[in-house]
């Protein structure tokens, strides 16, 4: 079990951001397969960027933040 951990700790190291990348990868998969979606496939890009972002800085800002 101490093996599994070290792994998922050194590929991905937070939980938020993997769960994060999956929530991520779903819905641009759903942009790109589902026809009614497809409207949106133009912003697929933009919206990859922004939720790595904001993935990435909720971890932040839960490593910085003073635990209480």
């Amino acid at each position: 079990m101490k093996v599994i951990k070290a792994i998922y700790n050194f590929i991905v190291g937070d939980m938020v951001i993997l769960l994060g990348v999956i929530i991520t990868v779903i819905i641009l998969a759903l942009l790109n397969f589902v026809p009614v979606f497809a409207v949106f496939r133009v912003a697929s890009g933009v919206i990859l960027i922004v939720a790595v972002l904001v993935i990435l800085l909720t971890t932040l800002s839960r490593e910085i933040s003073p635990r209480g």
